[in-house]
């Protein structure tokens, strides 16, 4: 067998005792050839010491084509792809992913997909991975994504999505989105669909039964578990990566799934809201000038004059424990400073370093100077959707001239952000 003509294809590699199955890939040493094993790592040969090369599938010859449109009485939905690793495949002249140049190249790796509906439109703003996004990048998802949801013969909408800041696009488009009348389900995948341990499949067959359902919501779907048995249906402001590879790497946060999604069912778990015939509306004002910045021991508070000098309008602070910040007490205490720049006009809120559980300032004495000082604390929100929801709720000049109607609708549930049930 030829390696060079077998690049990208499944091959077997004999070694005496050990047979080695994956990708074959080219190596930058000569006479070498890497092959990628199912799950993810690299291994070298020397061409020299293999006993035997077999090929065992040609990827390319595998793949179907499909067409785009309505066929066979199954519901319509409609896709937007913006890139991330759901959207790549393996480049073997480098060992790396590449962007997908086409949607039909993404199609046709999973035809399981098209046995639940029919793809009846796509919609490409760009291809990024999620940490070169921005609110500029929400603000166009969120359009095209409205005049999608209007339109009375698409059943749900599916986007794909990078991973790194997926948590913050779903918190935006909760925001986005007004009036929401059919499902928004954004996915994704851990691993480039052409791999063996890819979690594409099952997510994306999970999230076309999402799109259809009844829930009305902007959802993360994606692995429940690491195995390929279901789903969950997470709320978008209340889900966070919690792991940097693992395909069940999403987890809810301070709240329940929608839905638990097998390959053949959706089975519901928590209230929602419910498809409608209401007309989406797009509010997609956002002030830039916000931060997120994390508290740790010993930090000096002039670090908010940074931020004032800059312009900032808005600071959500990642405070310890139930809510605190070096106080009076500390070396270097942050009372002063923090009552200071608000008085400047700079909006500060609290959100928990902890990730799960309520912040209450009223508990202890630091908490109780802290809170004094006008800092706005936000429950249970999650810190990234906190980030998000500040810059949405001062990107509205007639609540940013404000601060106690900052503090209004910072404290308003607009999209499931709080969760007011959440048991201690």
């Amino acid at each position: 067998m030829e390696i060079e003509d077998n690049f990208g294809n499944i091959v077997e590699v004999e070694m005496g005792k050990e047979t080695y199955e994956g990708t074959l890939l080219p190596s930058p040493k000569a006479g070498t050839f890497l092959l990628k094993l199912e799950n993810g790592y690299d291994i070298g040969f020397n061409k020299k010491d293999v006993l035997k090369i077999k090929l065992v599938k040609k990827i390319n010859e595998e793949k179907k084509e499909f067409t785009l449109g309505s066929s066979d009485g199954k519901p319509d939905v409609a896709m937007i792809i913006t890139g991330g690793t759901i959207a790549a495949r393996l480049n073997p002249q480098k060992g790396g992913v590449d962007w997908l140049t086409s949607p039909d190249m993404l199609f046709r790796f999973y035809p399981e997909f098209f046995k639940k509906v029919n793809v009846k439109k796509v919609e490409v703003p760009f291809m990024k991975a999620s940490e070169d996004m921005d609110y500029k990048d929400w603000q166009k998802i969120a359009k095209v994504a409205a005049e999608i949801l209007n339109d009375p013969s698409i059943n749900g909408l599916i986007i794909t999505h990078g991973t790194d800041f997926l948590h913050y696009t779903s918190a935006a488009l909760s925001f986005f989105l007004r009036n929401l009348n059919k499902p928004v389900v954004l996915t994704y995948s851990q691993r480039s669909i052409d791999r063996g341990s890819s979690d594409a499949n099952l997510n994306l067959q999970a999230s076309a039964l999402a799109a259809i359902s009844d829930m009305a919501e902007v959802m993360l779907v994606g692995h429940a578990t690491t195995n390929d048995d279901f789903c969950y249906a997470m709320p978008g402001t209340k889900v966070r990566k919690m792991h940097s590879s693992r395909r069940d790497a999403f987890r809810i946060i301070n709240a329940e799934p929608y839905a638990k999604i097998f390959p053949d069912k959706l089975q519901k778990v928590s209230s929602h809201r419910m498809r409608n015939k209401d007309k989406v509306e797009t509010d997609t004002k956002f002030e830039e000038k916000v931060a997120l910045v994390q508290v740790y021991p010993g930090q000096d508070p002039e670090i908010l004059d940074y931020y004032l000098d800059k312009g900032y309008k808005g600071i959500v602070l990642e405070l310890s424990g139930l809510g605190h910040a070096p106080t009076s007490r500390a070396r270097k205490g942050w009372t002063k400073k923090l009552a200071e720049v608000q008085k400047k006009g700079l909006i500060i809120c609290a959100a928990p370093q902890t990730i799960y559980g309520r912040l209450d300032p009223l508990v202890y004495t630091n908490g109780r100077e802290l809170l004094d000082t006008g800092i706005i604390y936000l429950e249970d929100m999650l810190p990234e959707t906190a980030y998000v929801k500040l810059g949405w709720v001062l990107g509205h000049n007639e609540w940013a001239s404000s601060p106690a109607t900052v503090k209004e609708k910072m404290l308003e549930n607009f999209a499931g952000e709080l969760n007011k049930r959440l048991v201690e």
